[in-house]
């Protein structure tokens, strides 16, 4: 079985700045890391490959700047047999629709089983490439899996929804989005480490995917998505302590202020 994992390299950092005029992250000085779901699909890959057995494997595939070699070089050392980089400066400013497109054609090229991809990415929050991706490639997708288990051909999933769950079974190939529940990553290795320095970084660009892309599709020009306002959470006020009160002199407090806020 070949399982294809894609991740992202994001800012390791939930207090980020914005660039008021382009409304992008402002990502310089900030260190990076896989993307935490991401990173939990790779884990639960490498779990799959060794259900499957002998002959399966692992590819994991990003798509940004050169510097996404360094996320692509730890999955190698976690485990992963192979890695692919999609890079060209023709993908600049893609959205979720153009990114999705881009990864659906690089994976038409690598070849896929399964594919897995994290939920959402931290600096996105959209949670929509995984689910486009399957779009694209007209395969099934199950969303939001927290546990993963492989059947006879088929992935059985447990997928989260709200205040329940739903078991799916899904035959292969299909897509997977992992939460970041869905298993613990493992630690690198000295020898991992060794070994990715060994093993090749791919690199996809536009002229080694033309036949599949239309540039009207790609970067700024294939992105329908505009960004009218972008802004930094508002910081909350520091709360009334209130010390040395009763019991009953702290519930009236309490409710006092509710009442004033037209809370109760």
């Amino acid at each position: 079985m070949k399982i294809a994992v894609c991740i992202k390299q994001v800012p390791d950092t939930s207090e980020v700045e914005l660039d008021p005029e382009t409304n992008t992250l402002v990502r310089t000085g900030l260190p990076s890391i896989i993307n935490p779901d991401d990173k939990s699909g790779i884990e639960a890959a490498l779990a799959l490959k060794a259900m499957a057995g002998e002959g399966s494997s692992v590819t994991v595939v990003s798509m940004g700047p050169p510097q996404a070699e360094m996320a692509l070089l730890e999955a190698l050392a976690m485990g992963c047999d192979e890695a692919f980089l999609v890079s060209d400066r023709k993908f600049g400013g893609s959205d979720t629709l153009a990114t999705s497109t881009i990864l659906a054609a690089s994976l038409k090229k690598i070849g896929y089983d399964l594919i897995v991809t994290g939920r959402q990415a931290i600096d996105g929050d959209t949670a929509q490439v995984g689910p486009q991706i399957a779009e694209h490639l007209g395969i099934p997708q199950v969303s939001y899996v927290q546990e993963v288990e492989l059947e006879d051909g088929a992935i059985i999933a447990l997928r989260q929804f709200e205040d329940r769950y739903h078991k799916v079974r899904v035959k292969l190939p299909c897509l997977l989005t992992a939460i970041t529940e869905l298993s613990k990553p493992r630690y690198m290795t000295v020898g991992g480490v060794i070994d990715a320095e060994k093993k090749p970084i791919h690199h996809l660009d536009f002229e080694a995917l033309g036949d599949l892309l239309d540039p009207a599709a790609i970067g700024l020009k294939g992105s329908p998505t505009n960004v009218v306002k972008s802004y930094t959470k508002e910081q909350k006020s520091a709360g009334a302590l209130l010390k040395g009160l009763t019991v009953d002199a702290a519930v009236n407090a309490i409710m006092a202020t509710l009442k004033e806020n037209h809370i109760v």
